[in-house]
């Protein structure tokens, strides 16, 4: 089991933003699980957390309760709590998911894309591979960031409310499950990426919808064929 004390001083904020502080807690805690900064497994230990965060212990206590409703941590009986370590079947379904809601996504956003857009789109994919060419994996401007920002692009392009709210509900978990192979996928992610842009570029539907599923099951093969 790994202690929550494991965790670096720089790594947990302090919470000074707006809002209540229960959100405030429960946001945090939650980027935190989601970047892996605690990784599944881990021992949530309410003192600790409520130290490093600089709050009392019943907001942390109420993160925790809401974390676990949600499937993010687990309440274990005389042990405690900590966060999820989810199965490969939990892991497969959510990206089969998302296959299918970025398919559509690209499809739809294939006849609404601009230059504009389209110029964007190849920044952040320039970026990105600048990224994997320092090895910047989770850092504020790393791959992971940086390949959630180019596929919410892509949901916003597609101009559809009701898929934006499904996918935007997948999304954090997209991320807790793409952070620890997206170095595995590397470069060959962002070619993929080209190839996408390429395709909403020339206003090709169904051409971006196939690119879109091979490159979203290429991610999901990789989350299982992944080093533990």
């Amino acid at each position: 089991m790994l202690p929550t004390a494991g965790l670096s001083r720089s790594a947990v904020p302090k919470l000074d933003r707006p809002g209540p502080l229960r959100q405030r807690v429960y946001d945090t805690l939650l980027e935190l699980i989601v970047t892996r900064t605690l990784p599944p497994g881990a021992h949530l230990v309410e003192t600790e957390l409520a130290g490093e965060l600089g709050v009392s212990r019943q907001p942390v206590r109420e993160a925790l309760q809401r974390l676990n409703t949600e499937g993010w941590v687990d309440l274990r009986p005389a042990q405690g709590a900590f966060v999820h370590e989810p199965t490969e079947q939990e892991a497969d379904q959510l990206l089969g998911v998302r296959s299918l809601l970025e398919a559509e996504a690209v499809r739809l956003a294939a006849a609404r894309v601009d230059a504009q857009a389209v110029a964007v789109l190849e920044e952040l994919c320039a970026a990105g591979e600048r990224a994997v060419a320092v090895d910047d994996v989770d850092g504020p401007e790393g791959v992971v960031v940086l390949n959630a920002r180019l596929h919410g692009m892509i949901r916003e392009l597609a101009g559809n409310s009701v898929l934006i709210d499904l996918s935007a509900q997948v999304d954090r978990r997209v991320r807790w499950y793409y952070t620890p192979v997206a170095r595995q996928r590397g470069k060959r992610s962002w070619l993929e990426h080209r190839e996408l842009i390429a395709a909403l570029a020339a206003g090709d539907a169904e051409r971006a919808a196939s690119v879109m599923h091979a490159h979203t099951e290429h991610t999901r093969r990789s989350y299982h064929e992944r080093e533990r």
